[in-house]
């Protein structure tokens, strides 16, 4: 497929200079990098620690809130 794509100057001489080394064209050059990109499995960051819930003027969570409940939580947020 043809496609008009914007690329850096020294990005284009460089994929120039390698593509000319391999003997391929710089669209063979494209696809093979693009291929590469697609192909790499994101970095494994290690596993998520829970971060401790941070309070602000009291002691934590008040007795009787129930945090699976969005309902409940939007009526003591609203003093009901």
């Amino acid at each position: 497929m043809r496609t008009t794509i914007s690329i850096q100057d020294d990005l284009l001489r460089q994929a120039r200079e390698v593509s000319l080394a391999r003997n391929c064209t710089l669209g063979d050059l494209v696809d093979d990098a693009l291929r590469l990109v697609l192909s790499a499995k994101p970095k494994a960051t290690g596993a998520a620690r829970p971060r401790p819930l941070k309070t602000f003027r009291g002691s934590g969570l008040q007795p009787g809130v129930d945090l699976s409940s969005s309902a409940s939580l939007l009526e003591i947020m609203e003093g009901r």
